[in-house]
C-alpha cells in the first residue's frame, strides 16, 4: 500500500469535512471551487485541495465529493478538480434523481415509495464505478474518512485510510464506499459487497447512508487523526499534545438547512402515522430529523472546543436559509440545480456565522464574509504547505 505523509510533519493538521445532503452537495462543491481557485492564485494552477488537507472526510454526498477530490489519475494527481465536481452534480443529478412528470407518474412514484426505495440507484452506481473504476481506499492521495452504517451489525462502519493501512479487509473500493455512504433509507437501496485479503479472509458489508451515524463527520475525522497519533506514539494519549486543538486547522462545510420557519411542527406531527413520518410533502421527516440533529450536535460540540483564541482554527460554513425545493435532497430540476449553485455563491458573500451553544441558531460573528474567511484559510494552508516543503528539503540535505 502507498504511504501517505503523516500530518505531524508540519505545524498543523488540516482537516476538511463535508456533510451529507443529496443534491445539496452542490453548495459545498461551490465553496470548494472557490477555495481551490484561491490556492491556485497562491501556488499555481496545478494546486489541488488534496495537496493541502491531511484528512478529507465526507458523509453521503460529502463522501462522494471526498472520493472525487482524492482519487488519483494515471499520473497520481487528483482525478477531479473542485470545479469538475460542481459540473458532475449539475450534469448527472437529473439522471440519479429522475423527476416525475404528470399526475400518473406521480401516483406511480408514490406507490413505488411504499413498496421500495424512491430511486433504483442504478445510474448512480454506474456513474460512480465509471469514474472511480477499481481504485481502492489506500490509493487516495491523502487520508480519507467516510462513515457508513452496517444494518446487519447495527453499528457504524467507518472507512478510513488509517484503518486500511492496518487492515486489508477495510481497504474497499472507493466506488463501493461511495455507493454505501449515499444509500439514504427510503431514497436509495442498501448496498452489499465484500472484501477479501490475500490470505483468503473475507468480510461482508451490508451498508446504508453514513448520515445515520454522522451526517457531519468532523468529529469522526478528528477521532481518526488522534487514534493514529496514539498508534504511533502511545505516550501521547496522556500528554497535552493529544488534546492540543491549536494544532488543528478545520474546515467544515454544510449542505444547507431549512430557514427558521421550520418545515414541520408538533401539531401536525402528532397525527402522523408511520407513513407520515416517512413521506410528507415530498420530504422524509424522519430522515430530515436525524441528519440535521447529527450535524448540529457535532457543530455545537466543536464550536465549544474551539472557543476563545482557537476560534480562527475552525471554520464552519452552513446556510440556514434554504426554502422550498432548495432544502430538498433530490429535486433535480434544471431550475433547482441552478438555484443551488446560486445559493452556494450567495453563501460565500454572507458573513461568517457560528452556531449558538444555547439556542442552536446561527449568529453572525465579526465582520468577515465566508469568502474573506476562506481566503485567509487558503493562506494558512499555503503557508503550512511551504513550511513542510522547506522541512522536507532540509531533512534531505
Amino acid at each position: 500500500m502507498s504511504q501517505i505523509q503523516s500530518p505531524t510533519c508540519g505545524n498543523l493538521v488540516a482537516v476538511l469535512s463535508i456533510d451529507g445532503g443529496g443534491i445539496r452537495g452542490i453548495i459545498p462543491a461551490t465553496i470548494l471551487t472557490f477555495l481551490e481557485e484561491k490556492l491556485q492564485e497562491l501556488d499555481g494552477e496545478d494546486a489541488r485541495l488534496a495537496d493541502y488537507f491531511d484528512v478529507i472526510s465526507g458523509t453521503s454526498t460529502g463522501g462522494l465529493v471526498t472520493a472525487m477530490l482524492t482519487a488519483p489519475n494515471e499520473k497520481n494527481r487528483p482525478l477531479f478538480a473542485a470545479k469538475d465536481i460542481l459540473s458532475f452534480y449539475v450534469d448527472h443529478s437529473p439522471k440519479i434523481f429522475p423527476q416525475p412528470w404528470g399526475a400518473i407518474t406521480r401516483v406511480i412514484e408514490s406507490i413505488r415509495r411504499i413498496l421500495g426505495p424512491k430511486y433504483t440507484g442504478e445510474y448512480l452506481r454506474h456513474v460512480i464505478r465509471e469514474r472511480l473504476g477499481c481504485l481502492k481506499l489506500h490509493q487516495a492521495l491523502t487520508n480519507v474518512v467516510i462513515p457508513t452504517f452496517d444494518i446487519k451489525q447495527l453499528q457504524p462502519t467507518i472507512f478510513s485510510s488509517y484503518k486500511a493501512r492496518d487492515d486489508e479487509l477495510m481497504d474497499a473500493q472507493l466506488s463501493d464506499i461511495c455507493i454505501s455512504t449515499s444509500a439514504a433509507p427510503t431514497y436509495l437501496p442498501a448496498h452489499y459487497f465484500k472484501t477479501e485479503s490475500h490470505k483468503g479472509e473475507v468480510r461482508e458489508f451490508n451498508l446504508i447512508d453514513g448520515g445515520v451515524a454522522a451526517n457531519n463527520p468532523t468529529l469522526i475525522a478528528l477521532g481518526e487523526v488522534r487514534k493514529d497519533h496514539f498508534r504511533r506514539d502511545p505516550e501521547i494519549f496522556s500528554s497535552t499534545k493529544y488534546i492540543d486543538c491549536s494544532k488543528l486547522l478545520v474546515l467544515s462545510l454544510g449542505t444547507g438547512i431549512p430557514k427558521n420557519e421550520k418545515k414541520y411542527n408538533a401539531k401536525s406531527a402528532g397525527k402522523w402515522s408511520i407513513l407520515g413520518w416517512l413521506i410528507n410533502g415530498g420530504s422524509n421527516p424522519l430522515i430530515d430529523a436525524f441528519t440535521h440533529a447529527s450535524s448540529d450536535m457535532v457543530d455545537i460540540h466543536i464550536s465549544a472546543v474551539f472557543k476563545g483564541d482557537l476560534e480562527s482554527n475552525y471554520l464552519r460554513i452552513q446556510d440556514d436559509t434554504l426554502e422550498g425545493p432548495l432544502s430538498s435532497v433530490d429535486i433535480s430540476t434544471k431550475e433547482n440545480l441552478e438555484n443551488l449553485v446560486k445559493a452556494g455563491e450567495k453563501l460565500l458573500k454572507k458573513p461568517v456565522s457560528r452556531v449558538d451553544l444555547e439556542t442552536g441558531d446561527y449568529e453572525i460573528v465579526g465582520k468577515k464574509s465566508n469568502e474573506e474567511a476562506l481566503t485567509e484559510f487558503a493562506m494558512k494552508l499555503s503557508q503550512e504547505q511551504k513550511q513542510r516543503m522547506l522541512g522536507s528539503s532540509s531533512t534531505r540535505t
